[in-house]
């Protein structure tokens, strides 16, 4: 019985066939050959375009849509956007001649939507008065200018040492649970805290949707959901919805770009998007390659990630800067993906599990990490201070790995260890509490002038948060000229220092009383 009602389904596509040939728009209607696992063979549609929005007669007269991925001599492989279960063989398909587009505009600002622009929060539908095709061209090269205005984080082990600028792409990496979306976070709460206006989009690539959720509430109370754009899809999403999902956040983005303001786009996580378009590949019948993923993974994320830029004068001087999420497997940063991505971005911010579970929290790997934009995008009074941090802690790392294997140290070495071990207790910072520049600054120049060498190292972020609670309290318009960026000038250097020393020598003396206490 089985076999009867096969062959009479091949008899039915064969005569939609027959009937679709003797029809003069051969070119722009096609019959479905076989469906299956989210993706449509037709045959016909001779003029269909790659990445071209195909209409699918469902079973139940609903129209279903796809999009060409696969450009056959005789066949069109289809990529269905949806559920796949009222497309049968033998139904017709229409060309639609457009691509896919996406909604764009303020309007999506604080509001969490599905890479179509359909929203996911329960809020009103959205109305936005353009559009933008999903994959877009890259700015070329005399479209760009150099990357040189501060993207401050407001974590200051980034900020102070591999600072990135607007229009620039860094990539997080690090193995899972080691804080990567938590530093990308960090970021965004960053510019609604400092007031830069820039519009955040965060791309949640087959994310649970409890995490999303628990995001957004978070976002909303910190205040940043009102700058924000949430791009979601979730683990039971179909796999096309996973793939467009960074070009739809991209394109987002890109309008805030064009129109001269600046926007900081969040990929979490490519991993999963390399996953996704392996999948569809797999299932499109295209030849595997190394780790199983086709040919071209390379130009996904190329394509992608070239659209973060920081435009010319003459386009408005916007920007669209990029922080893309790769998950390793055992701190392999050797992997295909993370090789790639590495070689597509200025630059990444390498996130260790060993520092994560020692509670160096963020767990930033500063030997491993790095900017190839540097301190073009550093602001001045963070150049000043910055400059010899990364050069010291790896010092300090080397030293204290020598030191474990000898007692007898000299002086200098002995100076170095301590130092590094107070820098690295500076650097440790909580989540949702970004630093504003003055206090990254008064924090550095104090610990580069020694202030902190002799306070004990359980009380080195008390001291830290002694001192700018006095700058704040009794040096408000001191903080404020130091908060715009520019290389500070004696006077103020004198007077953070003179607040330091004050705060600092009352933490080494209160040690020694308590010490000479203890032994009384």
């Amino acid at each position: 019985m089985p076999e009867l009602s096969i062959t009479e389904l091949s008899e039915d596509i064969r005569s939609a066939i027959a009937e679709l040939k003797q029809r003069p728009d051969i070119e722009n209607v096609g019959v479905v050959t076989r469906v299956g696992d989210g993706v449509a063979w037709v045959y016909g549609l001779a003029k269909a375009g790659f990445n071209e929005m195909l209409e699918i007669e469902g079973v139940d007269g609903s129209k279903v849509t796809a999009f060409a991925l696969n450009l056959g001599e005789d066949e069109i492989g289809a990529v269905l956007i949806g559920e796949d279960a009222s497309v049968k063989a033998g139904a017709k398909v229409r060309l639609s001649g457009h691509v896919l587009e996406v909604p764009v505009g303020p309007e999506l600002v604080g509001r969490v939507v599905d890479p179509l622009g359909n929203p996911l929060d329960g809020g009103d539908p959205i109305k936005t008065k353009q559009t933008y095709r999903v994959e877009r061209h890259a700015p070329g090269v005399l479209d760009r200018k150099h990357v040189h205005e501060p993207m401050m984080t407001g974590i200051m082990a980034v900020d102070a040492t591999v600072p990135i600028g607007r229009g620039q792409r860094e990539l997080i990496i690090g193995d899972r649970q080691t804080g990567k979306t938590a530093v990308a976070v960090d970021t965004m709460v960053n510019q609604a805290k400092q007031k830069t206006g820039v519009i955040n989009v965060y791309v949640a690539i087959g994310q649970k949707l409890s995490k999303i959720a628990a995001l957004k509430e978070r976002l909303t109370r910190e205040g940043v959901m009102k700058q924000t754009i949430i791009v979601a899809t979730g683990p039971s999403d179909p796999a096309a919805l996973l793939y467009l999902a960074p070009y739809s956040g991209s394109s987002m983005g890109e309008y805030f770009r064009d129109n001269g303001k600046h926007a900081l786009i969040i990929y979490d996580d490519l991993t999963k998007h390399a996953a996704a378009y392996r999948q569809m590949s797999l299932l499109l019948r295209r030849p595997p390659g190394r780790e199983a993923y086709p040919g071209d993974v390379f130009y996904l994320h190329s394509r992608l990630l070239e659209r973060s830029a920081k435009l010319s004068d003459k386009l408005g001087a916007g920007s669209l800067t990029a922080l893309p999420i790769i998950e390793t497997q055992a701190g392999d940063i050797s992997a295909y993906i993370p090789t790639n991505v590495i070689s597509i971005t200025d630059g990444q911010i390498f996130l260790e599990t060993n520092l994560f579970y020692q509670g160096i929290r963020p767990a930033i790997s500063v030997g491993l990490s790095v900017s190839r934009v540097g301190g073009d995008a550093q602001s001045k009074a963070i150049k000043s201070v910055g400059g010899g941090l990364k050069l010291d802690l790896a010092q300090f790392r080397e030293l204290a790995a020598f030191s474990q294997f000898s007692t007898d140290l000299d002086a200098e070495t002995r100076q170095t260890i301590e130092r590094g071990q107070r820098l690295t207790e500076l650097l440790k910072q909580a989540q949702y509490s970004p630093y504003s520049i003055w206090e990254m600054y008064a924090s550095l120049y104090a610990a580069n002038n020694g202030c902190f060498d002799e306070v004990p190292l359980e009380k080195v972020k008390l001291a830290e948060e002694a001192i700018h609670r006095e700058l704040k309290a009794k040096h408000a318009k001191l903080t404020e000229e130091l908060n715009s960026g520019d290389k500070p000038t004696d006077a103020q250097n004198a007077s953070v220092l003179k607040v330091a020393k004050a705060i600092t020598a009352s933490y080494k003396v209160e040690t020694k009383k308590t010490d000479k206490a203890g032994k009384e």
